[in-house]
């Protein structure tokens, strides 16, 4: 027997699921005659938006129906890509492994259907699955820390070699005082680069509470989750901000990384290099960082590429100064070798963040501009609507550490022709002759909206075109009504 849940979830009626389980209580994950929960079918109907909203309300993933299937197989025999991937992302690496009644997995059945795209996917992901390491375990410890010591090893050992082989070596020239202030400059800056390398890795990027609850212990007669579940972003029908691994509603500019399995408020992208993400809380510090590290990287190797050219031992001829300096100096030059490699990539990145940082804009965002609707105007094109002007957006990010997610209000513009009208009303008032036409005590005001139809005959304008009607008494209130259209188009306009 199928419940009004499972209609609802049948059919993609992600509202109507929403109204029947907060306000009548409806139970998102009862079974029918088949053994099949709401989320079965919203999984093989291909329903996101309905999949998202059950494993939010914390549907059974794991639940499998007389045929031994879980909402991820069905899923998988209708193609349906984008329910496996909300799926996936909520589930575990066991709801790649469970086996039907005939002994398929999600990822066989997809295959044995022809969804090639489906069956890559669930089969990449459980890949994935298998190279993560226990968190509890030793490799499992060590893995969490990523990249981070090997470019903390990097740096460290350009910073000693430079010292030592650059600043140091009694076989280059003697340093003069203000040159000598210089290179030991890079070897600052170097320095608290890894200061902020350190904070930005070890830093909270900007995590969001986890709103995990354990169903058995909420009352029988209570919604699970009410209080996000009257949260306005969800009355308002913005189902993708839900997370439904965080059990919480996204704030519109955050995302869920899957590498550090928590959202992430104003999410700019998960770099390996520190082993962390990149968000609200820590982007300052990593702009910081790169800031540092291209300054120190530009002035030491300035220095060391003018230490090895002024040696006064070297000899003149290009291939004789080019063995000589390999010679003799071998620590200056690898150091000057790895340190131009390095410049330019940490150079390209810093420029790039720079760039979205005067927009106020993530590389998250930049990377799926085409797949946020907040991110796109009225016509369908690009719009940045927390662009508040390169002077402000760098400073408040500088001085506060981050952009506020504050939409910037564009005064709007008016409509091609309301400027006539409002001409065309300001000379009849300074001739002292206005036209109004009662019929049936409602006002009517005829304004022109195209010129080139419209006669002018001795200061007075007549348009044929349209009437903008106002539904009240005429005492005068139409002389106003120009203005108020070109503000807002839902006022009545009536073709004469």
């Amino acid at each position: 027997m199928k419940t009004t849940t499972h209609v609802a979830a049948q059919y993609g009626q992600t509202a109507f699921l929403y109204h029947i389980v907060t306000k009548w209580n409806a139970d998102p994950d009862v079974p029918d005659n088949d053994g099949r929960s709401p989320l079965h079918w919203a999984s093989y109907k291909g329903f996101a938006d309905c999949t998202r909203l059950l494993l939010f309300l914390d549907a059974y993933r794991g639940r499998q129906d007389k045929e031994g299937c879980t909402p991820l197989h069905w899923a998988a025999i209708r193609g349906n890509l984008e329910a496996c991937t909300v799926l996936v992302q909520a589930g575990k690496k066991e709801d790649l492994m469970v086996t039907d009644n005939t002994g398929f997995t999600p990822a066989q059945l997809a295959s044995d259907k022809n969804h090639r795209q489906v069956a890559f996917f669930l089969g990449n992901a459980r890949r994935l699955f298998d190279k993560r390491f226990d968190g509890n375990s030793r490799l499992g410890k060590l893995s969490k820390l990523g990249l981070a010591p090997v470019l903390w090893c990097i740096i460290f050992v350009l910073l000693v070699t430079y010292i030592h082989s650059v600043i140091l070596d009694v076989n280059l020239p003697r340093l003069t005082a203000a040159f000598g202030l210089l290179a030991w400059l890079g070897v600052f800056l170097a320095s608290a680069g890894l200061v902020m390398f350190y904070r930005c890795s070890r830093k909270d990027p900007g995590y969001i509470r986890m709103n995990i609850h354990d169903p058995q212990n909420l009352k029988d007669d209570e919604p699970l989750l009410k209080i996000e579940l009257n949260n306005p972003t969800l009355l308002a029908g913005n189902w993708s901000q839900l997370c439904a691994t965080c059990k919480i509603v996204r704030p519109l500019r955050s995302k869920h990384c899957s590498t550090c399995d928590r959202c992430v408020e104003q999410f700019d992208h998960h770099c390996p290099w520190v082993s962390n993400c990149v968000g609200k809380k820590n982007k300052w510090d990593f702009f910081m960082f790169l800031i540092l590290e291209v300054s120190a990287m530009l002035i030491t190797g300035a220095v060391a590429f003018i230490r090895i050219l002024t040696d006064p031992t070297a000899p003149s001829s290009f291939g004789a100064w080019m063995n000589h300096a390999g010679g003799h100096h071998t620590g200056a030059v690898s150091f000057l070798l790895v340190d131009i490699f390095l410049f330019f990539g940490v150079a390209v990145l810093t420029v790039v963040q720079a760039s979205q940082i005067s927009r106020n804009i993530t590389t998250n965002e930049m990377a799926n501009v085409m797949r946020y609707s907040y991110l796109r105007g009225p016509g369908g094109r690009f719009r940045n609507p927390y662009d508040h002007g390169i002077r402000k957006n760098c400073s408040d990010f500088l001085i506060n550490g981050y952009n506020e997610d504050v939409e910037c209000t564009e005064e709007p513009s008016l409509p091609e022709g309301v400027g006539t009208m409002e001409m065309a009303r300001i000379s009849n008032l300074s001739n002292g002759e206005n036209h109004f036409h009662h019929n049936n005590g409602n006002s009517q005001v005829s304004v022109n909206v195209d010129s080139k139809s419209s006669k002018h005959h001795h200061g007075h304008v007549h348009s044929s075109q349209c009437n903008y009607n106002n539904h009240g008494k005429g005492n005068g209130a139409p002389l106003g009504l120009g203005l108020g259209l070109g503000r807002n188009n839902a006022r009545s306009v009536e073709a004469s």
